[in-house]
């Protein structure tokens, strides 16, 4: 996610097979044995995230999602909705939790067999006619409703546009729309199947396997991605839209989808795209996922967002003369690099964010150094004397504190933009310019369509360094204050006052 210059100060420059942190494992077992338990009433549950302790569920692993929405033409009235879960049982469960909140559920399915629910926090409870147990299947089918009028303390889910409806899941929203183990660490393959009125196009994650034609002018699309993926970075868009096609580096199939209206004025900026895929493959390998473009909305939303292969942007960052060239074509590779870093590669807790947008910020800004000449010492030097009051304000890169209540979006703070991509900086003006960059591929190699934490960072980083740079990170990712910058002893951070400090 990119908050826009208006929404957020760091913005405000416009000119399945990885290793489990222990300490989610703890909270899993823990919370997997409340669950076998059986607890009556039933109780929300979660997985211990730092962050957002309730979400995700113990006890099972997610494998697929087939999910299907007919659209009634109406952006304020609720889709109906079916939604297929199949899973594994990694422990032994009387009762299944799913998130979902913001719908209403008609009917539930387990294995074949109807099985009682309730509702209790933002969690479905799901009662199987038998108890299951690990290495059992888990087939899971609710009939429900996906409410795209949000709630006033709610944040993402449905996003209206002028014409229908788009997607926005991130931080934990994907559960105000469909039923899911809503949390990165589960990641699953996707189907969709969108049925929307005549006139008007449904787009989805992954490639298209067709669309059916019914009496009366409705269509349902099809869509399937190829990779695994989180929920947070689900994508389901319907609108008066135009799918534009072409080509990007080896063969890629790259599809941008516009409101129709505007096609002319936005292919200024979809035609660049390949070039800037082929920048970042140059950069760190070969694009990990299936096809990959551009969703514009026409919708305030206040941010872009990495939605696996086909990241949104709301139309105004195109369209507003205020924002400079090489700026937009920035924050359209800040969205790219997440495709990676992100995407591809996720995190095993939403305290491992800053590898996400501290990746992302750092390609932003080598891309306007390469091609605009926005000098990347620069804007780090810069970044490095607000460092301390981001710290002071939304905690250490690694150790981010919680969201404000009622403000989810609010973990994505100055100090996991800038403040992150500082301490890859840093990381690089301490083991040279090689090393980091091999870091780099291998990073996205090795971890790729799969989970990784800060840990797996700092390991791999400390074997391409030939040294044990724990001290390092623990120093740059942990501490409230920000140490000194390798190779630029003269860098001072300001105090809150706006005093120079060492």
């Amino acid at each position: 996610m990119l908050l826009t210059p208006r929404t957020t100060a760091a913005r405000s420059k416009a000119l399945r097979t990885p290793r489990i942190a222990t300490a989610l494992i703890a909270a899993t077992a823990s919370a997997a044995l409340v669950a076998a338990s059986a607890p009556s009433p039933a109780a929300p549950l979660g997985i211990g995230d730092p962050l957002f302790p309730h979400l995700g569920n113990p006890g099972y692993d997610v494998a697929s999602y087939d999910i299907g929405f007919t659209y009634h033409g109406d952006n304020r009235k609720p889709l109906d909705a079916v939604t297929k879960i199949d899973a594994l049982v990694t422990a032994p469960l009387e009762r299944v939790n799913l998130d979902f909140a913001h719908g209403k559920v008609r009917s539930v399915e387990v294995n074949g067999e109807t099985a009682r629910f309730e509702s209790t926090g933002e969690d479905l409870v799901l009662t199987p006619s038998a108890p299951v147990g690990p290495g059992e299947p888990l087939r899971i089918t609710v009939r429900h409703t996906s409410d795209p009028v949000s709630a006033k303390d709610a944040q993402g889910g449905w996003l209206p546009t002028r014409d229908g409806l788009v997607m926005a899941n991130q931080a934990d929203a994907a559960h105000r729309v469909f039923p899911c183990n809503d949390h990165p660490s589960d990641k699953a393959a996707f189907t969709f199947r969108v049925t929307a009125p005549k006139g008007l196009t449904a787009v989805a994650n992954g490639l298209p396997l067709g669309k059916t034609r019914h009496d009366g002018g409705a269509t349902t699309w099809a869509y399937r991605t190829h990779h695994p993926m989180a929920t947070e970075l689900a994508q389901v868009a319907i609108g008066r839209s135009t799918v534009l096609h072409r080509e990007g580096p080896n063969g890629l199939p790259v599809r941008d989808v516009v409101p129709t209206k505007d096609r002319k004025i936005l292919e200024r900026w979809l035609k660049k795209t390949p070039g800037q895929i082929d920048w970042m493959e140059r950069k760190v390998g070969r694009y990990p996922f299936e096809t990959y473009g551009v969703l514009v909305a026409d919708a305030q939303t206040g941010f872009e967002l990495e939605t696996q292969t086909l990241s949104l942007f709301e139309r105004d960052i195109f369209t507003r003369p205020e924002y400079p060239e090489w700026y937009i074509d920035s924050i359209m590779v800040h969205e790219l690099a997440h495709q990676w870093f992100g995407d591809s590669v996720s995190p095993r807790s939403w305290s491992d964010l800053w590898l996400n947008e501290g990746h992302a910020t750092w390609y932003e800004a080598l891309f306007a150094e390469e091609k605009a000449k926005r000098p990347l010492k620069d804007r780090m030097r810069e970044a490095y004397r607000r460092s301390d009051t981001w710290r002071a304000a939304g905690g250490p890169p690694a150790k981010p504190k919680q969201p404000a209540p009622g403000k989810k979006i609010s973990i994505f703070r100055p100090v996991v933009y800038d403040g992150s991509a500082l301490v890859l900086y840093a990381l690089r003006q301490e083991i040279g310019h090689h090393a980091f960059e091999r870091l780099e591929r291998q990073w996205v190699h090795i971890y790729r369509d799969g989970n990784a934490t800060t840990a797996d960072f700092v390991r791999l980083a400390s074997r391409n360094a030939g040294r044990d740079l724990g001290g390092f990170f623990d120093a740059w990712l942990y501490g409230a204050k920000t140490p000194p910058m390798p190779g630029h002893p003269d860098w001072r951070t300001a105090a809150p006052e706006g005093k120079e400090t060492k």
